[in-house]
């Protein structure tokens, strides 16, 4: 079974937690202003990278609180998950390691 670090609780099983899509995506800041083809854009298109991945997920079954994650693609191996708010870490850089 794949462990997942949650950063407010520690390690668990995956079937604790569930994605919510890439992370670090900014909302337009004056959206009745923003085109319907950077509306459908913002709201639908996502990058879909070959390795290392910046992902929002829940802590369904347990704190309830989102955090962020750079997960391998490749491997589904976990390099780091850190809280919301925190800006996106280096892959390599030692921050909560998963």
């Amino acid at each position: 079974m794949l462990l997942i670090r949650c950063p407010y609780c520690g390690e668990r099983p995956e079937v604790e937690f569930h994605c919510g899509g890439e992370a670090h995506i900014a909302r337009p800041e004056t959206p009745t202003e923003t085109s319907d083809a950077d509306w459908a854009g913002f709201l639908y298109y996502r990058t879909n990278p070959r390795g290392v991945h910046a992902e929002r997920w829940v802590h369904n079954h347990g704190c309830g609180r989102w955090f962020n994650a750079l997960r391998d693609t490749v491997s589904d191996r976990f390099v780091t998950t850190y809280e919301m708010g925190t800006p996106r870490p280096e892959a390599g850089s030692d921050v909560t390691r998963a």
